[in-house]
């Protein structure tokens, strides 16, 4: 049996406003191998650009990998390893309270590029000091700051 080739996935959603114009990025590092990824939209929040991050960096992967994600974001790490995506797909993606989950497009779009891979979750406190992090940071900060910015195109 072959060994899945290693990836670490880095990566960072930012928001200039909540909604406002925002941006992720990724940086993907494996062995020797790195590439960033980033873009900006208009009229978008912090935690699609966390989700889009995620989406970005698997997008980009063009074999099935041993992944390790590595995000600030306790949200989209929890949806995963606290099995709250699970609960939302398994109650016609409706929170507990009821109401309808959030980013259920993102979601929908994430869980196929997850299940494609071998994923393991890591969590990393933003503005910490982690390189990695504090280049996301920069890059999804410098996507969300850039000038006509597409649309999110929410739904």
């Amino acid at each position: 049996m072959t060994e899945l080739p290693r990836v670490t996935i880095y990566t960072d959603g930012s928001c200039l406003g909540n909604p406002g114009p925002g941006g992720y990025a990724a940086v993907l590092l494996s062995g020797p191998h790195r590439k960033e990824l980033a873009q900006g939209f208009s009229g978008t929040t912090n935690n699609r650009m966390e989700i889009m991050a995620v989406i970005a960096g698997l997008e980009s992967l063009k074999t099935r990998s041993a992944v390790e994600i590595v995000t600030d974001s306790q949200y989209v790490k929890k949806a995963f390893t606290d099995r709250w995506l699970a609960g939302w797909q398994k109650n016609g993606w409706k929170t507990a309270a009821k109401q309808p989950v959030k980013n259920q497009d993102l979601w929908k779009r994430l869980v196929p590029l997850i299940e494609a891979h071998e994923v393991k979750w890591r969590w990393v406190r933003g503005h910490s000091g982690d390189p990695e992090n504090e280049r996301c940071d920069q890059l999804a900060r410098g996507a969300a700051s850039g000038r006509n910015l597409p649309p999110d195109q929410q739904g």
